[in-house]
């Protein structure tokens, strides 16, 4: 059974940080490559953060320079760390393997200005 567990939201006044945590069970972790999304009230959900098996990142540009996507394959972990957070970034944030069809029920952060 697959579980992908989000932690670490929180809320925040702009310019602040915070770090999430999503805890991989029931997957090969090393073999995947993992992104984390997330989801504004009324809108889709994108892919903010990605990460592939070897290490190499990729941002959208709206996060690029802001925050930082890694991985600890010994503890079948995602983070991404989140720094000079702005209102925008509000929204409810999930992570994703790439071999897997499941979700999380990810975890909210709220920047206030």
């Amino acid at each position: 059974q697959v579980q992908l567990v989000e932690s670490g939201g929180g809320s925040v006044q702009a310019g602040g940080s915070l770090r999430l945590s999503c805890k991989t069970s029931g997957i090969i972790f090393s073999i995947n490559s993992m992104g984390w999304y997330r989801q504004a009230p009324g809108k889709q959900r994108e892919l903010v953060a990605f990460i592939n098996r070897g290490g190499e990142t990729s941002y959208t540009d709206a996060v690029k320079g802001r925050f930082t996507i890694s991985r600890d394959n010994a503890k079948s972990t995602v983070y991404l760390q989140m720094n000079s957070l702005k209102p925008e970034d509000t929204a409810v944030y999930y992570c994703k393997a790439n071999l897997a069809t499941d979700w999380g029920q990810g975890t909210q952060v709220t920047v206030s200005s």
